[in-house]
């Protein structure tokens, strides 16, 4: 028999997340029935009660139906987030009014038989009319059914019903009962789940994962996402897009020693990693190519190891003027606290401040402070060259600071090798000369175009960033401890200029 009402398959629902949405492509299929599933605290109710009140914002009849919580709960739930529930049917089946009309008097579901319950969702349904329902949840369904055939067959003649009334159903599963049933899943048109990992330190991390919409190409794959006040925010992973940006000027550190070592400049779409030991300048050397450009286009910031005044003070006894730059907002500063953001979330600041405030220049301090603060526990190297492919696509010059483990000798290996996602590499040591621990800069690759092989003394303070001329006489440079065995007139002095 032909359905009464067919819906049109490219007719959406959205869920109120935008986020979520865009995984779907656009929202939930209508008039059709799907499954939310996830371990208790996973977030399923909240998620449902935005479905609900997207629906009263576009003006759609809403209807909760619970068996697990109560309708006091619900209410609390929505206060929590500063939301009303003003407006939305809530059908709370475990009282008996569900089935008598009479008012609070506690009825346990256990004592409730199936059938009942089941005619009881569809008597309020026919009352109400809605165009949004939320079942929840179906576990209790399930315990009582007792019979899989049974509660198959209920499922799918609530289904076949609640479609006939052009309404788009959540059901909700908290999975109590067994973690994968494919029945319940196979009936469903589309199905989402929302999953909860702990951490020894900081905030759980969620993530979201479409496993099926009927007729919907959606974004496959796990997705982080929080809960916070106002509800669940999803963050999709980024997905690179081609632009034809003209290729601009260079990036240039207004430092002439320092541009004519990397050949002219940086280059924009491209990811540059400062390599060295703790207390070589890597930080300032990235924040004196965000000094430089910041007036010409904004540049973003993110701070894993320092505070943020202090970053900024820091760059002033520099004669960087930062501290001008923020305050104008060609350049923000974000200080990211270790155990409360995840992978995708910090993606989805980087691409805040990529898209909505035009940054082009993007410094990340560091990949170890990211591998520590964010323990994404998986594949942080995939996460990290799927952000650094969106920032390349998008004409953003990246700038990532990684420090090695130990000062000096062979035995200095990076956290995280990210050198074959690299486009320049900028590597700082630390060399002996007359008695003094100096520091040493080299660029080892750039694919960009030429550089130059040589090595240079660079120097911090007193006042400014300083880079000397080409040193020749070095020895054991790849040992990581390299030497210099000349005079000492090339070398810096304190005024910064080359003895002679």
């Amino acid at each position: 028999m032909p359905d009464s009402h067919p819906a049109d398959p490219d007719t959406r629902t959205l869920t109120g997340i935008a986020g979520l949405d865009q995984l779907l492509g656009g929202g939930l299929p209508a008039q059709r029935l799907h499954l939310i599933e996830g371990h208790p605290g996973t977030g399923k109710t909240t998620l449902a009660l935005q479905f609900l009140m997207e629906g009263r914002r576009l003006g759609d009849s809403c209807l909760y139906v619970t068996l697990s919580e109560t309708a006091a709960e619900l209410r609390a739930v929505a206060v929590s987030h500063g939301w009303t529930l003003e407006g939305i049917h809530v059908f709370e089946l475990s009282r008996p009014e569900t089935l008598t009309g009479e008012q609070y008097t506690l009825y346990h579901p256990s004592e409730i038989e199936l059938g009942e319950m089941a005619q009881a969702v569809l008597d309020i349904t026919e009352q109400t009319k809605p165009k949004r329902v939320v079942l929840d949840s179906l576990s209790e369904m399930r315990l009582l059914a007792r019979d899989p055939l049974r509660y198959r067959r209920q499922i799918l003649a609530l289904k076949q019903y609640l479609h006939k009334s052009d309404c788009t159903v959540l059901m909700l599963d908290d999975l109590t009962t067994g973690d994968n049933d494919l029945q319940l899943q196979s009936i469903a048109h589309g199905v989402v789940r929302l999953e909860q990992e702990p951490f020894e330190y900081g905030r759980p991390r969620r993530r979201v994962r479409i496993i099926k919409v009927r007729g919907v190409a959606a974004t496959e794959g796990f997705h982080d996402f929080k809960i916070e006040r106002g509800g669940l925010v999803v963050f999709p992973r980024l997905t690179p897009d081609s632009n034809d940006r003209p290729r601009t000027a260079m990036i240039r550190s207004d430092i002439d020693e320092l541009d004519r070592l990397v050949g002219g400049g940086l280059t924009w779409g491209t990811c540059t990693p400062l390599l060295g030991p703790a207390g070589s300048g890597k930080s300032t050397l990235a924040a004196q190519y965000v000094a430089a450009t910041a007036p010409q286009c904004p540049a973003a910031v993110f701070l894993f190891d320092e505070r943020r005044t202090t970053f900024i003070d820091r760059c002033e006894a520099l004669g960087m003027h930062i501290r001008s730059r923020v305050e104008s907002g060609n350049v923000t500063i974000e200080r990211i606290e270790p155990g409360e953001i995840s992978p995708g979330e910090f993606a989805h600041r980087v691409r805040k401040r990529v898209e909505g405030d035009g940054c082009r220049v993007v410094m990340i301090d560091s990949m170890n402070g990211y591998l520590h603060a964010i323990p994404s526990g998986h594949a942080p190297l995939v996460r990290m060259h799927e952000l650094l492919a969106y920032l390349n696509e998008r004409d953003v010059a990246t700038i990532l600071i990684t420090a090695h483990h130990g000062m000096m000798g062979m035995n200095m290996v990076a956290p995280i090798d990210v050198s074959y996602l690299a486009d320049c590499v900028i590597m700082m040591r630390f060399f002996e000369a007359n008695g003094s621990v100096r520091k040493a800069i080299s660029v080892v690759k750039k694919r960009t175009g030429s550089h130059e092989a040589t090595i240079r003394e660079y120097a911090i303070g007193p006042d400014r960033v300083r880079v000397g001329e080409p040193l020749t006489d070095f020895h054991g440079v790849m040992t990581g401890v390299p030497q210099y065995v000349g005079t000492s007139d090339p070398l810096l002095h304190k005024d910064g200029k080359a003895g002679r």
